[in-house]
């Protein structure tokens, strides 16, 4: 089926892979963001002071996230690692990139580009990777979770879109991974995922310093739909009896089909 793009009557695009949806782009409107999780990032990154930011995202699609970067805060110099050749050429050529910007994509998957990136590189790190609708494992292990530390500074943040199954049991052994090098860690998401009566995506947050807790409950309560957040004091009481994964993790839970929406 390879790449497609439907157009709404907004004006917006959805790139859609093998039929499945990857990333809504607006490209006269960078600011709207149609998919929940990619609210959820953009909440975090408007939560931070000012200014640009150095971002390094693994996985790309459509660039949503790093064009809205452009948009909110011009000049931020990013990196994009998606393996996809094909898939990239098609979204630069029907949606093309801002003039002037400074995102760079290389052609690689995470697991190999993150290690060639430099120490203290980047302020943020966008973690949006699907393979067949899953989280492929070896983005959620130990030895991904020591990159991403690695290629953040000091004060940097780790931003990791998941989906998961009611329970969140997939999710509660990423975030015991990433705690044992980025020790503050939050979780964000609507709320009927976050209170497990439903498939969906939840977005990490992982620091080595305190995260913004009340920034982002505040701006939380704001969203559209009912939005929850769990702290870092919750989240580490939550995920204690969760095993962190060893240097390679497990893919993430397999999406319902559509209609199918597993609930409790």
């Amino acid at each position: 089926m390879g790449v497609d793009f439907r157009h709404d009557e907004r004006g917006g695009v959805t790139v859609l892979l093998d039929g499945h949806p990857q990333s809504y782009v607006h490209p006269q409107d960078p600011g709207l963001l149609v998919f929940e999780y990619v609210q959820h990032l953009a909440l975090v990154l408007d939560a931070l002071p000012g200014g640009r930011l150095t971002v390094t995202h693994v996985g790309g699609a459509g660039l949503t996230l790093a064009r809205y970067v452009e948009h909110t805060r011009p000049g931020s110099p990013q990196v994009v690692l998606e393996p996809d050749e094909r898939l990239t050429a098609e979204v630069r050529r029907e949606l093309p990139l801002p003039r002037r910007h400074r995102i760079r994509v290389r052609p690689v998957d995470g697991a190999s580009g993150l290690p060639v990136l430099a120490d203290g590189s980047a302020d943020v790190v966008v973690v949006d990777a699907y393979a067949g609708g899953r989280v492929p494992g070896d983005l959620v292990g130990r030895e991904a979770m020591r990159q991403y530390a690695r290629v953040l500074g000091p004060g940097g943040l780790l931003l990791v879109n998941l989906s998961d199954e009611p329970g969140l049991r997939h999710v509660g052994r990423v975030v015991a991974t990433a705690r044992q090098v980025l020790p503050h860690s939050a979780v964000l998401g609507m709320a009927e995922v976050l209170k497990g009566r439903r498939f969906g995506n939840v977005v990490l947050v992982a620091s080595d310093r305190p995260l913004p807790e009340a920034d982002l409950a505040r701006r939380l309560a704001g969203s559209p739909f009912p939005a929850g957040l769990r702290t870092s004091a919750q989240t580490a009481r939550w995920s204690a009896g969760s095993a962190p994964f060893g240097d390679v993790g497990e893919d993430s839970p397999a999406p319902p089909l559509p209609g199918q929406w597993r609930r409790r």
